[in-house]
């Protein structure tokens, strides 16, 4: 049964039975639509003889028809629990234990006034079981109106105050009210379905309702990150090092031009740069063997190339590095912990961050001047492309910051990923992967200083001792040139500030040999700035 009526008034009871007797006695006949109350008489008296009907066109039964009177008496014809309340509560309440149930008649909720000229107002309705103290009276043999076993009174037994005998109290009477709950809830529900079809149809009548078409293909966009992976994966590989000790580990590349160059990290293949072995795995599962053309330990940055290359190589196209802005959109692609061919999103987090990838304490560390992104990124995506929101790549994924501190190289540990990586640009990269396949050996940008890395000073200390000083300033070096000595403190190189020696470093390989940049420094307190020409030195130390 819809809950829609649930709480709403019941139906009107049907009106009082006419004083008019049946025609058979054994029969119940149909009550007439209306009929006037018999006069009344008080409660405990005994009864009288049956009075005499009164026709239904007399003027003396108009008051008993009164309209006003039919409301208050209609709650008395429905079982315990006023009409108003819903359906599913109509049923009377347990009894208290130790007590035997009783059928007994509630008040009803709202009792008319006597009608002036009727009997003073009878008490509240009996309570009592039925035949308790002699009222109501014993059944006579007709049946009542009805049904037998009920309230009700027989045809022409005056009535208490007016008020219509109340309806059998059995199952019958409640699954009757029941019932035409249920017709009712139905009736309208049908009403409404038909009114609210009616008003939606297209002109044939029809209650159906048709779900939406679902499509039959779901298209992604070229531009959607769904279609931007989807265009760079047959582009990035797995790498598998392996040295001849069994040491190595697992790593990302992708594809650079269309001869079989693969561009990735220093450190996933220096394992296997002397006498080891590399393999490049695809999105497909084809597994080509590699070797390496050259590597930079400084810039983290090593090129392989496919020994069988297969033909319809892609490469991925490169971006602009120095164009990216704070917020762009990031995608990483690689193999975090074996993983291959994971893609995750995120942003640029920040641009030229300086990032040392070893603990910033030995000669051996690479140092970038990063770009950040939260795009989750972990042992494994090293060397994978990070595409900016067109698919082109701007950089190379190098390193993570852990929770524990300190500067988190892929090859140094498995810290995981806590929002903090780091790329390589792009453009840097591309300078080095250039020099690495002409001559196989990285080109450095110098000052000829040696920096102090362990200083607390606020910049870039030149240091003052552990070597001669002409070893610690080359005099015919760039800065040597330009006047720097041991213990100047370098605040400043070009547009950036520097606040220590591996934010330094970082700086000057994001230039090429030959630039002219203005460099500050302070000695004794006092800034002096400077032009220099940068340096070159080929190959690691």
């Amino acid at each position: 049964m819809s809950t829609d009526n649930e709480g709403t008034a019941a139906p009107t009871p049907p009106a009082a039975p006419s004083a008019r007797p049946p025609a058979a006695p054994a029969s119940v006949p149909e009550p007439p639509a209306a009929a006037p109350a018999p006069a009344p008489v008080s409660a405990g008296e005994a009864p009288t003889a049956a009075v005499p009907p009164v026709p239904a066109a007399a003027p003396a039964a108009a008051p008993a028809a009164a309209p006003a009177a039919a409301p208050a008496a209609a709650p008395a014809a429905f079982p315990a629990g006023t009409p108003a309340e819903p359906v599913t509560q109509q049923l009377p309440p347990m009894p208290a234990p130790g007590t035997e149930p009783t059928q007994q008649i509630p008040p009803a909720p709202h009792q008319a006034p006597a009608p002036a000229y009727a009997q003073p107002a009878a008490p509240a309705p009996v309570t009592a079981a039925y035949g308790a103290e002699g009222w109501p009276p014993a059944p006579p043999a007709v049946p009542a109106y009805g049904g037998g076993g009920g309230h009700g009174t027989g045809w022409g037994t005056p009535l208490a105050d007016g008020v219509p005998p109340a309806k059998p109290k059995g199952r019958g009477g409640l699954i009757a009210a029941v019932l035409v709950a249920a017709l009712l809830a139905g009736g309208v529900g049908g009403g409404l379905g038909y009114w609210a079809a009616e008003r939606k149809s297209d002109g044939f009548g029809s209650t159906t309702i048709a779900a939406g078409n679902t499509p039959k293909d779901l298209k992604r966009e070229p531009g959607s990150i769904a279609g931007l992976a989807a265009t760079a994966l047959p582009s990035v590989v797995t790498i598998q090092a392996s040295a001849g000790d069994g040491e190595g580990g697992t790593g990302t590349g992708f594809v650079y031009d269309q001869q079989g160059h693969i561009l990735t990290n220093n450190h996933v293949v220096a394992s296997a740069a002397n006498g080891g072995k590399l393999s490049a795995t695809f999105s497909d599962g084809k597994k080509y063997e590699a070797e390496v053309v050259g590597r930079a330990q400084g810039y983290d940055v090593a090129v392989l190339k496919l020994k069988n290359p297969p033909a319809g190589l892609k490469p991925l196209p490169l971006g602009d590095s120095d164009k990216v802005a704070v917020g762009d959109a990031t995608i990483a692609i690689g193999a975090p912990f074996g993983l291959s061919n994971t893609v995750t999103t995120g942003i640029v987090s920040a641009k030229d961050r300086p990032v040392a990838s070893g603990d910033g304490s030995g000669s051996k560390n690479s140092y970038m001047s990063a770009l950040q992104t939260d795009a989750s990124i972990n042992p494994g995506n090293s060397g994978g492309p990070l595409l900016d929101g067109r698919g082109a790549v701007i950089g190379i994924n190098s390193a993570i910051q852990s929770a524990g501190g300190g500067g988190g190289g892929f090859g140094s540990g498995q810290a995981g990923s806590i929002g903090l990586g780091f790329a390589i640009p792009i453009n840097q990269a591309k300078t080095v992967a250039e020099s690495l396949i002409k001559t196989g050996k990285p080109v450095y940008p110098v000052i000829s200083v040696s920096v102090d890395l362990q200083s607390k000073v606020d910049g870039a200390k030149i240091s003052e001792q552990g070597a001669p000083a002409n070893e610690l300033v080359d005099p015919n070096g760039p800065a040597g040139k330009a006047g720097l000595k041991p213990g100047d403190i370098i605040t400043r190189f070009g547009d950036r500030p520097i606040d220590s020696g591996p934010t330094l470093i970082s700086e000057i390989w994001t230039h090429k040999p030959g630039d002219v940049v203005k460099l500050t420094y302070l000695r004794d307190g006092k800034p002096t700035t400077v032009d220099i020409t940068l340096g070159s030195r080929v190959g690691d130390k």
